[in-house]
């Protein structure tokens, strides 16, 4: 559960002048004594696909409180796929970065008008469905730092595993690369924006949490960028642990940067290994190879960082598939791995290609955990498989050494969560019956 981090940044551009909250409704239970506490006269949401059938509901809800309140949804989802939330419940759409654009909004709408004709909005006029172009954005140093004042009640829910509490900050966004499966690059044009080092040194001497999760489409692309940002973190003194995203084949190949890294605290790497064969790379158009990967893995072990192995299963996966899958991982001697089915999001090429195929369209089942396309094996011989990925990838010391970075007090706690999991994912064929 990583911080709000673009609520707060929207809040960092209309606070100052006006009384906001942010309210992270993954942890409070009761959004009407809110309402009714707070009287807001507008209201957004931020969401992801999975989160549309969600995030239309508290619109329904925000409306029965009071119909004059004003509803703002954005986020990835709206970004890429606006129309899913026109809505009687819903005044406005944000599709893309929302800083400024917000903030407009609301001096509209304090001067009595109605925020029609700004960039990167959509709404319902006149019965007709309006989307303003996008204005792209080029420098990300001209936004204001997010407003984590306002999540100060939460900050110690944030976390990943043993990085507890644990800060996000945005150092870069998009990425060079064409994946058919991501739609990140699409929404920066195919660019990859960068923030200045000093911009990040400066928001990161604010920060008081230990642990920093850069909240990036991806990392370390940008080589001689990330050494001069090292070297600025080292000259600081800044004493943080780090956890980033960085692709196999800027391991691979770059070494000395995360040895660099290393030095001045990076605890964990978020590697899309993605598969355990060059073909399927291919198929969602990687970009890398399994020797990068294997490469990537051996430095990453040589320098002591952990890996959060990331895969995907393919629905056409028959039980050879899956069982050399389990040998692979198990070879790579990875402590830790998650496995996603392959789900093709909204805004991707991968959904253009296979949108005619899917077996729902219900966005509670885009989790990359239920599939949404059909499966060579029987769901129920699928989810079977799944279930043994998961439980036989990871041999047992592999994961009994990674239990050791956790406080003692919370492995009871993470074990009974494990077994629930894997469970849900043993049974997740029962959610299609």
């Amino acid at each position: 559960m990583h911080e709000p981090l673009a609520l707060e940044y929207i809040a960092a551009s209309v606070s100052e002048t006006h009384d906001v909250r942010i309210l992270d409704m993954r942890i409070e239970r009761n959004l009407k004594d809110v309402l009714e506490e707070f009287s807001p006269h507008v209201v957004g949401i931020t969401a992801y696909t999975v989160h549309v059938n969600i995030v239309r509901r508290l619109c329904k809800e925000v409306k029965r409180f009071s119909p004059e309140v004003f509803t703002v949804v954005g986020g990835h989802h709206a970004t890429v796929a606006p129309e899913d939330f026109i809505s009687p419940d819903i005044n406005l759409i944000v599709m893309g970065e929302g800083v400024f654009v917000f903030r407009e909004a609301i001096e509209h709408l304090k001067d009595g008008k109605m925020p029609e004709g700004l960039p990167v909005t959509a709404y319902i006029k006149n019965g007709t469905f309006v989307k303003n172009p996008p204005e792209p954005v080029s420098d990300l140093d001209v936004f204001p730092f997010p407003s984590r004042a306002l999540t100060a009640r939460y900050r110690k829910h944030y976390f990943t595993e043993w990085l507890r509490p644990l800060a996000s900050v945005r150092t870069s966004k998009g990425c060079p690369f064409r994946c058919s499966f991501c739609a990140l690059w699409k929404l920066t044009g195919g660019r990859y924006l960068r923030r200045r080092p000093e911009m990040i040194v400066k928001e990161l001497a604010e920060i008081e949490e230990e642990f920093v999760f850069f909240a990036d489409d991806e990392s370390l692309i940008d080589v001689k960028r990330m050494k001069e940002l090292a070297g600025l973190i080292k000259e600081a003194g800044i004493k943080k642990k780090y956890f980033l995203y960085g692709r196999s084949d800027t391991i691979a190949r770059h070494p000395e940067l995360l040895e660099l890294w290393k030095d001045i605290g990076l605890e964990r790497v978020f590697v899309g290994l993605e598969f355990f064969r060059d073909d399927d790379l291919g198929y969602i158009r990687k970009g890398s190879t399994i020797r990068h990967n294997e490469d990537a893995i051996k430095i990453l072990q040589s320098l002591n960082i952990e890996i959060y192995a990331s895969f995907i299963v393919r629905p056409e996966f028959r039980r050879a598939d899956f069982r050399q899958f389990r040998q692979y991982c198990r070879r790579m001697g990875l402590n830790f791995a998650t496995f996603s089915v392959l789900t093709p999001l909204p805004g991707t090429d991968f959904y253009e290609e296979v949108k005619d195929r899917l077996i729902t369209h219900n966005y509670d089942y885009f989790d990359f955990i239920h599939t949404l396309l059909p499966t060579s094996l029987p769901l129920k011989e699928f989810y079977k498989e799944m279930y043994y990925l998961y439980k036989e990838a990871i041999p047992i010391c592999k994961s009994i050494s990674l239990l050791k970075r956790f406080p003692l007090r919370d492995i009871p706690m993470i074990l009974r969560r494990s077994n629930k999991i894997l469970r849900q994912i043993r049974n997740a064929y029962k959610d299609y019956e």
